[in-house]
């Protein structure tokens, strides 16, 4: 069981669990077609993210495998909502995980992702004490693989045509950590 005790500080960011006041942030990254362009959601409209908002707030703790905790990242200079994380845990049995992350495009390459993500690492290798972390993105997201890869994550495959991605084939990385390798 993780409940995080909130906030996390890091230097420039706040974590922290959603609440229905950052609808308007949400939407405003949730919103646009280069951020969904390789999630498994299109772009939100307002009442659509107004309903992912809904089930991340009662995504506070993980209590079992299975469960998924979402966590928000807010810039402590402005309060302002900059981000959505999430920690999937994927098996209580085998001790694995998954990370995912969504950044308002505004924020991009001031090294804000990596702060956060790293703090989601520690919750999953630490907090909850899992034995493998993992994240995954479509080949062509240079972004998330590079931002994967500055966290020490190594890149453990490279599907080739996987799976059916918004109507056309799609290539997937996987990259992953086990815990000695977050401890040393």
């Amino acid at each position: 069981m993780l409940k995080p005790s909130y906030p996390i500080a890091t230097p420039r960011l706040l974590l922290r669990p959603f609440t229905m006041d950052d609808l308007d942030d949400l939407y405003s990254f949730h919103s646009l077609p280069d951020v969904a362009r390789y999630l498994y959601w299109d772009a939100r409209t307002r009442d659509e993210t107004g309903e992912a908002l809904a089930t991340k707030i009662g995504q506070a703790e993980l209590r079992e495998g299975g469960d998924v905790l979402a966590v928000a990242v807010e810039l402590r200079e402005t309060g302002a909502l900059i981000g959505d994380l999430s920690l999937f845990w994927r098996s209580a049995e085998h001790r694995q995980g998954e990370i995912g992350f969504v950044f308002h495009p505004a924020c991009h390459g001031r090294g804000l992702a990596t702060e956060a993500s790293r703090e989601i690492l520690r919750l999953g290798f630490d907090g909850l004490g899992l034995h493998r972390l993992y994240g995954r993105c479509d080949a062509r997201n240079t972004p998330s693989a590079r931002l994967m890869e500055r966290l020490g994550m190594r890149r453990e495959a490279h599907l080739v045509e996987n799976e059916m991605f918004k109507g056309e084939w799609s290539d997937e990385l996987v990259y992953g950590m086990l815990q000695r390798e977050w401890n040393s």
